[in-house]
């Protein structure tokens, strides 16, 4: 007998508070929604040991040269593609460090690809096209933990020697066996039964949220609080990245103007001017000597 069905209860199972769901008022639905959404930020803290090990692999594999893969299919793939979309304007990083792969491709961002996420042959496929190494790091995501584009993928990650990262609602299932680190947030059955991109989806927008974003911070592309190193693209950025150097120096915003013309719109460089009082190409070079290390750059 298959094991498919039993796996997948948890995710599709019913939910005895929306049995009635149908009958409510919208003030009642929404009122139960909200209740059913708090059990997702405690779900997702009972993982941080998991989430927290996850960070470290990232980081250190990252350090040696390493990527970072999302895998998923459908919500799971979108939440990924969005996670890797924004990384690079944030924290200044290569769109190449941190990549989404989604089943069914570009199509499936912005509508269902029917079968796609059926085929395990092609998360191998897709991840092979990308030169998978060792140094990598690979993050499957799936709600039911039983998608086969995510099992095709973890299970290629695994012969080339990556590490694996599972994003799961259930703890028992084929991704969760075949990921070194398991996160597997459980908040309960859905609203609706089976719509996982409900609590489900909000969990691993959640987790995500935390990889990308604890690994950015621990690779040295925030300053405090700040988006340091936040891509200057457009007007709106330029005037976010004039008010980081404000807040960051201490200085007043035409002496950081003045910084950020010398430093080439740099706003480590133009920190590290306004806080040793140096000069642009000094300021590169002190960057330089630390191996860009903002905080020994500014002896802090």
């Amino acid at each position: 007998m298959s094991r498919l069905p039993t796996e997948r209860r948890r995710t599709e199972g019913r939910n005895p508070a929306s049995r009635h769901l149908d009958r409510l008022s919208s003030r009642a639905i929404l009122r139960l929604m909200n209740r059913e959404d708090r059990k997702v930020a405690v779900a997702v803290g009972r993982e941080i040991p998991q989430i927290a090990r996850a960070v470290d692999a990232i980081v250190r594999n990252i350090q040696k040269g390493g990527r970072l893969f999302y895998v998923g299919a459908g919500t799971s793939g979108r939440l990924a593609v969005l996670d890797a979309a924004e990384c690079p304007p944030t924290f200044g990083v290569s769109g190449k460090l941190l990549q989404a792969l989604i089943a069914g491709g570009r199509r499936a961002v912005t509508g269902a690809v029917e079968g796609a996420e059926d085929s395990a042959a092609n998360g191998a496929r897709d991840l092979r096209s990308k030169k998978l190494a060792r140094k990598d790091v690979v993050v499957g995501i799936a709600a039911s933990g039983t998608t086969p584009y995510v099992v095709g993928a973890l299970e290629f990650a695994r012969k080339r020697g990556a590490r694996t990262v599972a994003v799961i609602a259930n703890r028992k299932s084929p991704i969760a066996r075949l990921a070194d680190i398991v996160i597997a947030p459980e908040a309960g059955p859905e609203v609706i039964a089976g719509s996982t991109r409900l609590k489900a989806g909000t969990s691993q927008k959640l987790v995500l949220n935390m990889l990308s974003t604890a690994a950015m911070v621990r690779l040295g592309h925030v300053y405090e609080n700040l988006m340091i190193d936040v891509a200057q693209t457009n007007q709106k950025l330029r005037d976010r990245g004039l008010r980081i150097l404000v807040e960051a120096s201490g200085k007043d915003v035409s002496a950081s103007e003045h910084a950020l013309r010398q430093s080439g719109h740099n706003l480590r460089v133009a920190l590290v001017m306004l806080k040793r009082g140096l000069d642009a190409k000094a300021a590169r070079e002190r960057l330089a000597s630390t191996k860009g290390n903002l905080r020994r750059a500014l002896g802090e």
